[in-house]
């Protein structure tokens, strides 16, 4: 959604992130690392928690609204509501924990019922790269059901901080690469990318 800030030159886009996941994958560990650049042992969400990130990029300003879903089965029911209207998703298993894969597999499924592929950006990470000798999930594992599926794709360690910047980056650039698509084909009523930009948005957040 471009900003109103001065410039056409620069634009600025606000992107809702959403983190999937089971419970204690480092979801939370994840955002805060991003965010806060700490890492803390034991953050317990309850319900969801709220981070926001700016990237200023050489073609645009991006603002990520990050959200921080729970992980527990007893929040299940209720995430859908927190994953509605978002520009991109982080499926987050524990590569120590085979069922979490499985667990980032179900999560998927219920993001191809809520958006159509080319709607929502979807990466599936493999946390906890720090103790990779209790890895239980091979990396071919994830990388070869991520692209089956056409996810991004990355393994990254709230912990250590490895590649938990990069897998935001490549979300926005991925994002910031469909809006220049959406610039390049025009809409069939002609419009820019800037008002498509601004109705999916709008379209998006009134969904029920």
């Amino acid at each position: 959604m471009p900003g109103t800030s001065l410039e056409e030159i620069r634009p600025t886009y606000i992107y809702k992130v959403v983190l999937l996941g089971s419970t204690s994958v480092g979801k939370s560990s994840l955002a805060y690392r991003y965010v806060k650049n700490d890492f803390k042992e034991s953050l317990p969400t309850v319900g969801c928690s709220f981070f926001t990130q700016t990237l200023n990029l050489e073609v645009a300003t991006v603002k990520l609204e990050i959200w921080d879903t729970a992980g527990q089965e007893k929040y299940h029911s209720v995430c859908h509501l927190y994953y509605r209207g978002a520009h991109a998703a982080l499926l987050v298993y524990d590569i120590t924990n085979k069922e979490t894969l499985n667990r980032a597999k179900l999560w998927l499924r219920d993001l191809e019922k809520e958006f159509l592929p080319d709607e929502i950006v979807i990466a599936l990470v493999g946390n906890k790269m720090d103790l990779a000798a209790e890895r239980e999930v091979n990396t071919e594992d994830g990388e070869e059901f991520a692209r089956t599926k056409d996810l991004l794709f990355m393994e990254t360690s709230a912990k250590s901080n490895h590649q938990v910047n990069d897998i935001f980056m490549a979300i926005a650039q991925k994002l910031l690469q469909w809006e220049q698509e959406k610039a390049s084909t025009p809409s069939q009523h002609g419009k820019s990318t800037v008002s498509l930009g601004e109705s999916g948005v709008r379209t998006a957040c009134c969904r029920l």
